[in-house]
Formats: C-alpha cells, sequence, structure tokens
C-alpha cells in the first residue's frame, strides 16, 4: 500500500518517463500523484494520458517542497515514496524495499542506492557519499546522504516530524533528513535501484546561488527547534561552526564583506528567531 508523489515543473519529458518507470513497478495497490508545480509547458497534456490511473493536481509555482507537502497530504496509503520528475526508478525498487520492510518490522525510513548520470555519463560516487544506515544522525549532519527519489517513508514519521520546509528554496531535503534523524533508524536497501540525472540547467544547484547559507539555516534551525542530547547539539555545533568558517571565507573571498559580517555576527549570538538565509549582501 503505497503513495508515490512526483513534484514536477516544466519538464513535460521527463516527467512522462518518471510515471512511466513507476506504473511498471508491480505493487499494487499503488497511487501516484503527480503534483503539477505551475508549469507553463505542455506537462499537463502530456500527464493526460495517463489519467487514470494516475491523480495529476495542480498549484500555482511554490517551489517544489510545496508540491511535495500538497502530494504528501493528499496520500490515501501509508508507505510514501517520492520520485523526482528529472529521475527514474529500475523494475522492482518498491518490491525490493517493501520486501526488505516485512524482514524489519519498526523500520520506518528506508532508501536504495543510487546510479548516477551526469549529461548522459555514470558518475561513480565518492567514498563520502556512501550511504548510511542505522541511527546515523551524525553522518547525516557532515552531508545530505539520502536522496529523495530513493527512500520510502511511513506516513506517520511526518506526523511526528513535519513535511518539508517550504521557506527553504533549497537543501530542504538535507532540512527533513536532520529532523528525522534525530529520532528514526535508517534502512538501507544495498542495490541500485534508482537513476538519478544530473548536470541539467534547472537543478536547484544551478539555479539557487550560495545553497550553503541554507545549510547553516538547517542546522541552526536544530538548535532552536529540536531536543537535542548533549552529543547531538556538539555534533550540530561543530558542524555549524565549521561550515559558516567556509561560507564567510567564500564571502570575504568574493568581496561580499556585509553578508559574511552580518552571518558571523548571527552565529556569534546563535538568533535563534532570525534567518540565516536573509543575511544576504
Amino acid at each position: 500500500m503505497v503513495s508515490v508523489v512526483i513534484p514536477t515543473f516544466n519538464r513535460s519529458f521527463q516527467v512522462v518517463q518518471a510515471v512511466r518507470s513507476v506504473m511498471m513497478q508491480r505493487v499494487a495497490p499503488l497511487e501516484i500523484i503527480v503534483v503539477d508545480d505551475g508549469s507553463t509547458d505542455d506537462t499537463l497534456e502530456a500527464l493526460a494520458v495517463f489519467q487514470p490511473p494516475i491523480k495529476v493536481v495542480s498549484q500555482t509555482h511554490r517551489g517544489v517542497s510545496a508540491a511535495r507537502n500538497r502530494g504528501i497530504a493528499l496520500c490515501a496509503h501509508p508507505w510514501i515514496a517520492f520520485l523526482d520528475s528529472d529521475d527514474l526508478w529500475l523494475p522492482g525498487k518498491l518490491r525490493t524495499q517493501l520486501d526488505y520492510l516485512a524482514q524489519h518490522p519498526g523500520v520506518l525510513i528506508c532508501q536504495t542506492e543510487e546510479i548516477w548520470l551526469r549529461n548522459g555519463r555514470r558518475l561513480n560516487p565518492k567514498k563520502y557519499h556512501k550511504k548510511p544506515q542505522g541511527y546515523c544522525f551524525e553522518a547525516l549532519v557532515e552531508r545530505c546522504l539520502i536522496s529523495p527519489s530513493a527512500v520510502i517513508v511511513h506516513r506517520s514519521v511526518f506526523e511526528k516530524v513535519g513535511g518539508f520546509d517550504e521557506n527553504l528554496p533549497a537543501c530542504e531535503d538535507y532540512d527533513l533528513w536532520l529532523r528525522i534523524g534525530l529520532r528514526y533508524f535508517l534502512g538501507l536497501v544495498e542495490r541500485p535501484l534508482v537513476v538519478k540525472h544530473g548536470g541539467h540547467a534547472d537543478q536547484l544547484s544551478s539555479t539557487v546561488p550560495a545553497l550553503d547559507r541554507f545549510r547553516l539555516q538547517a542546522l541552526a534551525g536544530l538548535l532552536v527547534r529540536e531536543s537535542l542530547t548533549p552529543c547531538q547539539e556538539s555534533c550540530v555545533r561543530r558542524a555549524l561552526d565549521r561550515k559558516a568558517d567556509i561560507y564567510v571565507k567564500g564571502c570575504m573571498k568574493r568581496g561580499k564583506f556585509e553578508e559574511a559580517f552580518s552571518i558571523r555576527r548571527w552565529l556569534d549570538g546563535i538568533a535563534p528567531q532570525k534567518d540565516i538565509a536573509s543575511h544576504k549582501g
């Protein structure tokens, strides 16, 4: 009993391929929800051939977090999976994950390994990209090691930690995985069952400048909103200081002195009510 949420924006060709990769999963009952985030191309016309059985909902352009959250709210089934519209699932992806979850009762989130393609060429992940499993909060603090397209999550997890932060234009997945990693065991299917495409011009890493400031915001949010153990708090503060130092040095190098000084002042006081992402030169 799985609901699949596919957010999309102006990717009519890619989202059709993504939907087809889900429809080949041979898992029943399977609900497919495509959230069109205000596309201005022919996305809706391209998806019409699949209706029914898929459900397509449209909204004004509000970003991927709002699209995913809209999809979560509409899901009818207890297990929720995500697929970015430029990625694909290999046959058997969902079945393999459901078998894993059946063999590991109590695990409420798991992901699979991935195949990475950039501009059509396969990339080999570095050692530091190795996907973790278990209680791995410290690893998740260091790097975003969970992929939305590879994960399946029980609805109760979102009821506990909330959804994607719609105030973050980027790094919204890093923020969510941190909140989940604080509380939950992360399962891993050690088979590459997702094809992840990169290198195209509309990726967030290409369209949103200075992504690191949103990672800083996510880390600071943990200190403000979460009940951390002393060990967890120490881990977050170390990472925040280290990542902020790199970001501030980058600002100084590019001549963005006011941005560097304002972020450093913010961090010196850890002014929790302020939004670090708003400190732009």
